[in-house]
């Protein structure tokens, strides 16, 4: 069971400012792509279009709090948490590290939909498939 998973990207020069830092909007971004990279080494799916399957996970709610910039060419280590894993819902709590250090820290919670019989989104429990795969990490890993 997985409650930890990280990756590291570089801040490439599309993704700053005027004055070569990294825009705030990259930083969800990010965040995403670190998900995403959790269930691909989960061998999980993240969306499915499969009648009767998994829809995919609409955020309900994002933060991001940031504490020193990153700049054009630095490597970062994003680490991902799970800090709830609830029965139709998730959170994810994301550390942005550069060499180490604390630049940003941010928050996702995700509900897990499927389709509904008018075509639209409806919430459903986390699949068994997904959650055994998952875990709470303790406070003490993110906190």
């Amino acid at each position: 069971m997985t409650s930890e998973f990280s990756i590291t990207r570089t801040v490439e020069f599309a993704e700053t400012d005027m004055a070569g830092i990294m825009h705030f909007a990259n930083f969800f971004r990010w965040m995403e792509s670190c998900e995403t990279a959790l269930y691909r080494s989960l061998g999980l799916p993240l969306i499915s279009f499969v009648p009767g399957e998994i829809v995919g996970w609409p955020r309900v709610n994002v933060s991001c709090t940031y504490r020193s910039p990153l700049r054009f060419n630095d490597a970062v280590e994003v680490r991902l948490f799970v800090k709830k894993l609830g029965t139709r819902s998730v959170t994810y709590v994301f550390q942005f590290r550069k060499d180490g250090v604390l630049a940003a820290q941010g928050e996702v919670t995700a509900v897990c939909v499927g389709a509904s019989e008018k075509g639209g989104m409806v919430s459903q429990p986390i699949p068994d498939a997904i959650r055994t795969k998952l875990q709470e990490a303790p406070e003490s890993a993110w906190a």
